[in-house]
Order: C-alpha cells, then sequence, then structure tokens
C-alpha cells in the first residue's frame, strides 16, 4: 500500500525547465507562476529588479538571467519543481546542466520575433536529452504580435510539429484573452484575474475550423484518437487531452499556447498545461523511493553561509544525516541538511524521494556531473558532459595587491568549481593566470562575482580568443620509430599513421581514433597507449603551438620487441610520432566564428552592414519587418568584443543584437 501511495505521489510532481532566448520574457512568465500557485505574495519585476528567481545583484543589475534558479510550488494539486534557465548564449552550459535533470520544458517565444537563434539552441540541448516540451508565444500584446507567425517560424526552423490549442481574443494592444480549442471555451482577464465564458460569435467559425485541424493532426498521430475520429467524426476533450499527453510525451508534437505574462494573460491555462501534458517522473524513469538512493549533482553553488549541492533523484530516499558515496571519486559524504529551494530562499525538510530536486548541505566535495549513491549499491549515472563545448575567449586575470593573490587562485578555483565551463590555467610563456569561458559576458559575470563577493580587487587582461589548429592535407603511411636503451630494459614501439582532416569540412572539431593492425602485430594494450599518446599530441600544434583538433588518426601497422615494447614506450611513440606526422602535414590556424543576428532601423542598415564588413563579417540573411532590418552575418568572435557599444553608437541607440556560437573556421590569411 505504501509504494502504491509513493508512487501516486510522484505522479503528482513535474520537474521542469523555462527556455527561451534572452528577453522573450521568460523571467516573467516564472514570477507570474510563483505569484499564481501562491509562492510569492508580490509580483516580480524584471525592469525593478525584484524578481524571485534573478536575485543575484548581477542579474538585478543586468536585467538579464545569468544562473538557474530552482523554486517549487504547488498547482492543482500538483508539485512543480521549476527551474528558470538563462537565456544568453554565454550561459548555455547552465542551461545543458538544467535539462540533464529535468523531465519536461516550456519553451518561451516572442509573438513578434518567434524563433531567435538561442531558443533554437536550447531546442537543440533539449532534443539532446529527450525533453517534452510545450511551447508558450509570449507578449501577445506587443505591436506585431502574430500567434500563426510565431507557430510557422517553430515549425520551420525547429523542424517541429507546434499544433496551437488556443485562439487569440484580440490582437496586439487588443489583445484580451484566448479560446481553448481543447474545451471550446473562452478565457479572458481583466485586471489580471480570469474569466471563464463561450466563445465569441465573431470567433465561434475560426475556433471550429482550427478545432477541426486539430483533431485530425491528432488522429493522425495516435492510435486512440484516430479510432475515436473514425467512429464519431470528432473527439471528446477528454480524449484529445490524453491523445496530447502521449503525443508530447513522445516529443512527436508540441503544445503550443499564447498569452502576455507582463499583463498576466494566459499564465493559468499554461500551468493546467504543465500539468496536463507534461510528464512525471514516473513517466521518464523508473523512480522508486523504495530501491537504493541514486542522485545526480546538476549544480554547485557557494553562498554567504556554506556550499549548496543541488541534485536530483532518480531514485531511493536521502535522509537527514545520512552517508552517501561519491561514486566517481570513491569518497563518502554526509548529508547535513536537505533544503527545498526557493531561488535565494530555502525551506529544510526531513528527506527527499526519488523524482524530488533539492539541494543539501554537508558535501564538501562532490562536483557537477558526480553520481551520488547508497554505499552499498553504487550505481554511476550519466553525466551531462562537458556543458556546451570548450571554453573559446580568455581574459589575464591578477590580484592587485600581492598580498591577494593567494586569495585571487582559491577564488578561482571556487568558479571553475561552481561553473565546469569556466577553465583556469598558467601561460607557460608569460606567467599569467588566464580565466577561459565561453564568451566575454561569460568572463564578466564570474570576474565581477570574484570582486563582490571575495572583496578581491582585480586587473583584467583584454580579452583572447581560444585559436585552434587543423590538418588541411595530412600523410598516410607515415613510419615512427622510438628506440630509447639507457641500461636496463629499453623502450621499443614501431607505429605507421595515417592522417587526415575528420571531415569535407574544414572548422570542424573533434579527434577519432582507429586501428587496422592486423594479426595481432601491436597487442590491444599497446593500441590503447598509442591512442593516448596521440590525444597528448593534440595538446600543442607545429603552427603556432595551439591545440589541434577536427583531426582523423589510423593506426595502419606497428611491430613490438620481444623484450623492450611496453605500454610506455607505445604511448610515446604514439605522442612523438603524431607530432611527426603534423609536421609533414599541411595544417592552418582555426578561430572560433559566432552567429550574429543584428535588428536595427531600416535608415541605419547601411552603416551596420559596413561595419561587419569591416570586422571580417559575411552576411548570410538580411529580411525587414515593418520599419526594422534583420541581418544575420558570420563574424569571427574576437571581432565581437566591443560591438555593443559600437552599434549603438552607430545606430543611435536604436540597434540590438544577439549571437550564437558557430564553431571555428579558418583565420584569413592563416
Amino acid at each position: 500500500m505504501r509504494a502504491n501511495l509513493t508512487r501516486r505521489s510522484l505522479s503528482l510532481v513535474r520537474n521542469l525547465g523555462i527556455l527561451a532566448h534572452v528577453d522573450a520574457g521568460k523571467t516573467t512568465v516564472t514570477e507570474r507562476v510563483l505569484f499564481l500557485t501562491g509562492a510569492v505574495h508580490k509580483r516580480g519585476e524584471v525592469h525593478d529588479g525584484t524578481t524571485v528567481t534573478d536575485f543575484d545583484p548581477q542579474e538585478r543589475k543586468r536585467g538579464i538571467t545569468i544562473f538557474a534558479a530552482a523554486v517549487s510550488c504547488d498547482w492543482a494539486g500538483h508539485r512543480l519543481n521549476l527551474i528558470d534557465t538563462p537565456g544568453h548564449v554565454d550561459f548555455s552550459a547552465e542551461v545543458e546542466r538544467a535539462l540533464r535533470v529535468l523531465d519536461g520544458a516550456v519553451a518561451v517565444f516572442d509573438a513578434v520575433a518567434g524563433v531567435e537563434p538561442q531558443s533554437e539552441a536550447v531546442w537543440r540541448l533539449a532534443d539532446r536529452y529527450g525533453v517534452p516540451r510545450i511551447a508558450f508565444v509570449n507578449k501577445m500584446d506587443r505591436t506585431g504580435a502574430d500567434l500563426d507567425a510565431a507557430v510557422e517560424s517553430i515549425r520551420q526552423r525547429l523542424h517541429a510539429v507546434p499544433l496551437a490549442v488556443q485562439l487569440p481574443i484580440g490582437s496586439e494592444g487588443e489583445f484580451e484573452g484566448v479560446v481553448d480549442l481543447v474545451r471550446m471555451r473562452a478565457l479572458t482577464w481583466a485586471d489580471g484575474t480570469m474569466a471563464e465564458g463561450v466563445v465569441p460569435e465573431a470567433l465561434a467559425d475560426e475556433a471550429g475550423r482550427r478545432r477541426r485541424r486539430l483533431e485530425e493532426a491528432v488522429a493522425e498521430r495516435h492510435a486512440a484518437a484516430l479510432e475515436e475520429f473514425a467512429e464519431r467524426s470528432q473527439l471528446s476533450a477528454e480524449t484529445l487531452g490524453a491523445a496530447l499527453r502521449d503525443l508530447t510525451a513522445s516529443g512527436e508534437v508540441v503544445v503550443v499556447l499564447c498569452g502576455a505574462a507582463y499583463k498576466d494573460r494566459g499564465i493559468e491555462p499554461l500551468l493546467d498545461a504543465v500539468v496536463d501534458y507534461l510528464p512525471s517522473p514516473l513517466d521518464r524513469s523508473d523512480a522508486d523511493p523504495e530501491q537504493p538512493l541514486a542522485a545526480l549533482v546538476f549544480k554547485v553553488q557557494a553562498t554567504g553561509t556554506g556550499r549548496l549541492t543541488f541534485v536530483r533523484l532518480y531514485s531511493g530516499t536521502l535522509r537527514k544525516g545520512d552517508s552517501v558515496l561519491d561514486v566517481g571519486a570513491g569518497r563518502t559524504e554526509r548529508v547535513g541538511r536537505i533544503l527545498r529551494v526557493q531561488a535565494d530562499r530555502h525551506s529544510e525538510v526531513d528527506q527527499a524521494v526519488a523524482g524530488d530536486i533539492v539541494a543539501l548541505v554537508g558535501p564538501k566535495h562532490a562536483v557537477t556531473g558526480a553520481t551520488l549513491a547508497a554505499p552499498e549499491a553504487p550505481v554511476l549515472l550519466e553525466s551531462s558532459g562537458s556543458g556546451s563545448g570548450e571554453p573559446v575567449v580568455s581574459v589575464a586575470v591578477e590580484a592587485d595587491r600581492n598580498a591577494d593573490t593567494g586569495r585571487l587562485a582559491a577564488a578561482l578555483a571556487r568558479a571553475v568549481e561552481e561553473d565546469p565551463s569556466l577553465s583556469v590555467r598558467t601561460d607557460p610563456e608569460t606567467g599569467q593566470t588566464l580565466l577561459s569561458g565561453l564568451g566575454e559576458l561569460h568572463l564578466e559575470v564570474a570576474v565581477e562575482k570574484i570582486r563582490q563577493e571575495k572583496e578581491i580587487a582585480v586587473t583584467v587582461g583584454r580579452p583572447q580568443v581560444a585559436l585552434r589548429e587543423a590538418v588541411v592535407s595530412g600523410v598516410t603511411g607515415f613510419v615512427y620509430r622510438h628506440v630509447k636503451q639507457e641500461g636496463g630494459s629499453g623502450q621499443w614501439a614501431h607505429v605507421v599513421l595515417e592522417v587526415s582532416p575528420l571531415t569535407d569540412t574544414l572548422g570542424a572539431t573533434g579527434f577519432t581514433f582507429e586501428s587496422r593492425v592486423t594479426g595481432g602485430r601491436v597487442p590491444r594494450e599497446y593500441i590503447r597507449a598509442v591512442e593516448a599518446g596521440c590525444r597528448d599530441a593534440l595538446t600543442t600544434g607545429p603552427l603556432a603551438g595551439h591545440p589541434v583538433t577536427g583531426l582523423r588518426v589510423v593506426l595502419l601497422d606497428g611491430a613490438t620487441h620481444v623484450k623492450d615494447s611496453s605500454e610506455m614506450a607505445f604511448r610515446t611513440a604514439g605522442l612523438m610520432g603524431l607530432r611527426a606526422a603534423l609536421r609533414a602535414s599541411t595544417l592552418t590556424v582555426l578561430e572560433p566564428v559566432a552567429e550574429l543576428t543584428v535588428t536595427t532601423p531600416d535608415d541605419t542598415v547601411g552603416t551596420v552592414l559596413g561595419d561587419l564588413a569591416a570586422r571580417r563579417g559575411r552576411v548570410t540573411d538580411s529580411t525587414s519587418r515593418g520599419t526594422t532590418a534583420v541581418v544575420t552575418a558570420t563574424i569571427p568572435l574576437a571581432q565581437v568584443f566591443g560591438y555593443a557599444t559600437r552599434l549603438r553608437s552607430r545606430t543611435q541607440g536604436r540597434g540590438a543584437f544577439t549571437m550564437r556560437s558557430a564553431g571555428y573556421a579558418p583565420v584569413a590569411g592563416g
């Protein structure tokens, strides 16, 4: 009986994220959700710096979400564990770490802009982790708002099957509500209060046509709905709702709703849709509180009162005072307290069960991606990996006072612990400490946090991009023999290598290794050693010492010595042999590039295009939206530094831009 009750309680949990492009309004949506569910008693506003989830001083100062914030609330008898994620490209790794532990998501889109670059990027991340989504088209009260255009952009740019379950009542400044096409009712808002009524006569025919199209689209994809549709030529609200839930969970369709969050319109039906269509932990995994503990660490945060370790429980029950095993590190940690999180506010609970998202006080060493398990039943969960790619921008950082050098080193180490998409290293030539991250803003935020929280005066150098080296044309049949004899056992290894670009497209990143050795001429353990040596060689390229990427290496043949061959000898042969093969190949230097989407008034387009050309930008698209032009261009990341200030000055403050990573491309003349 207890297990049945527990499973029922898990069916009433929704672990979801709010995903969007920056400025689409997802933090405002989150604030309205918290207010309507009674989690807060006053609406927070981004422009006032009073939001619950954007509680960090930098978030309030900049007016954007930087750190994923977890909150819990209740709606219609269900517990919603909600994570408000960043929308800026520099913090996409934070989004990816959150997606790893979510069961569903709400993707927020601007009703005027539709799908924007970063909303497309986070959508692809959700695809990677198989996270079911519903869509909320926000800002329906804006001039130029168009639900149908936004839905079509979801279809075209995201290659999804969007099914709108609402029809707007009124448009732009006259937007006052929606027709619920599932239950065929009108929902309107006045003074923030929702009222239910009959479908307005002027919209009855259009609502009927859209309901019919919705039924047909669902019946095409759902067996039970098709059976009822064939018998009755229509679907009941119950059958339609159940089919939409199944199709959402499988990822076959995306339910689309609309509203204007800032004016408190559309949030109640959005919450109903979260409950009705998004999966519970039971739907996504075999969550069982009676099984041994298995939890994944997805965020580590240092606070003024100590270290918080955020976890998602996939099985088992965790109680205050329990000892848990950090499986990857082989270390046991003690859980002192378990906290239910409300952004920067917490309430203590005695236990957490499978399906819960909570913060732990006590673990001192567990890092992002670690698995915490019952010591007697260790299991390793798949982590989210490295986030959203390697760091591409670096700055030199040093303490203004020599006395603070040690404190700065400790602060940088803590920053990397909290955010694994940052890295710190010492430049071997200059001795400078280099902080690397995913973008200029990413590094600005990290340094400013150290200044504010640790009260350390820091000097920061000009940003530098992370260059790479890549093979344009390689070599095959390259022979390298490693022989070393200095008394006693020697080292002897013989390898034959083929080196080539990873793909036909110059600018691809990554590394693959393959063995074509036959007849056991090189034992398997030595082949693994050759691969390890090749990976060692990738750290320094022959052109200018940059890491090598986009490389394919094949071990064609080799030979061993009866006494002097060893794994160390073959690892050294892999290292030195690949370095020699690269020197014999033709290489080029790659630089990180970004896709810029610039929005500017028509009368400044020429100026913007000229400036992009001067920055080695390549325009790939240009469209008009009324009196506004949208220009898309690929540009070297190094040329984006300081671009915001330049764009404002050239457009009299009316231009704006967003960007996303576009990989690597050869340096001009490189």
